[in-house]
């Protein structure tokens, strides 16, 4: 360990435990940040128009309205047993 973090760790045990408990968010705070900086977002733009249509063969909508159907089946055979 470094002299640094060190005396960083004596300066800490000195400080009362509100001042610790706001240093630490703060730590936290600035490390969050850091790290949110560093990930680039992705934006639905950037792929848009990668998948192939129809993706898998089906229509989108025609996908929906079977597993919608499929689903309903399913509910009523475990509402019938």
């Amino acid at each position: 360990m470094t002299t640094t973090y060190n005396e960083l760790v004596q300066l800490i045990d000195s400080l009362q435990l509100d001042e610790q408990l706001r240093l630490a968010a703060y730590i936290l705070e600035r490390t969050r940040q850091a790290v949110v900086q560093d990930k680039p977002r992705r934006k639905w733009r950037d792929i848009r128009g990668i998948a192939a249509y129809p993706m898998l063969g089906e229509d989108a909508q025609d996908w929906v309205s079977r597993t919608r159907s499929e689903s309903d089946e399913q509910r009523k055979m475990q509402l019938s047993e």
